[in-house]
């Protein structure tokens, strides 16, 4: 049996929203959804949403930030992932692409790619690594999902190929546009 949350008046609404960023941050997407399932008026959510803006406990840009940095630090992801996360996360596609593109600017994603490979198949002896096509296959699809572009995914995993004929025929999949 499912138990409804129960609707939060004007003032416990604004308590929720703090508690609710207390734990992590939130872009203003994912916070008005949270709060519009417990708010009591539906104008309250919006009215929320400015008090935090206005005190600076709330601003997209800076989660984006934030946000692109620690995934590229922590997780070492590729641009596109990043891109696909922020807007899961209800950030506006724009602002999305804007701040990862300024995050990875400087980025050498082909070394990314390399040291990701190195990363996860590090156990391996280099020269069996991707023995069978199979393999190779495998870790092409591992790197797009972790959001390298195909083409540089390629150049990379030909340095590590015992085949490197093999990633010719794979078929790039459709590669966001960025918008410059």
């Amino acid at each position: 049996m499912e138990r409804k949350a129960r609707r939060l008046d004007d003032e416990a609404l604004w308590s929720y929203a703090l508690k609710v960023l207390g734990g992590r941050a939130h872009s203003a997407g994912e916070l008005r959804e949270k709060l519009r399932r417990r708010a009591e008026r539906v104008a309250a959510v919006e009215e929320v949403l400015g008090r935090l803006k206005d005190r600076g406990y709330l601003d997209d840009r800076r989660f984006a930030e934030n946000f692109a940095a620690a995934r590229l630090a922590n997780e070492r992801l590729g641009r596109t992932r990043v891109v696909r996360d922020l807007r899961q996360r209800r950030v506006a596609p724009s602002l999305a692409e804007h701040t990862v593109r300024q995050v990875y600017q400087d980025v050498n994603e082909e070394a990314l790619i390399e040291e990701w490979v190195r990363r996860k198949y590090r156990l391996a002896p280099r020269e069996g690594l991707f023995r069978e096509d199979k393999d190779m296959a495998a870790a092409y699809r591992r790197l797009l999902r972790a959001g390298f572009r195909a083409g540089e995914v390629v150049r990379v995993l030909k340095r590590f190929s015992n085949n490197p004929e093999l990633l010719d025929s794979f078929e790039p999949p459709e590669e966001p546009i960025e918008a410059e």
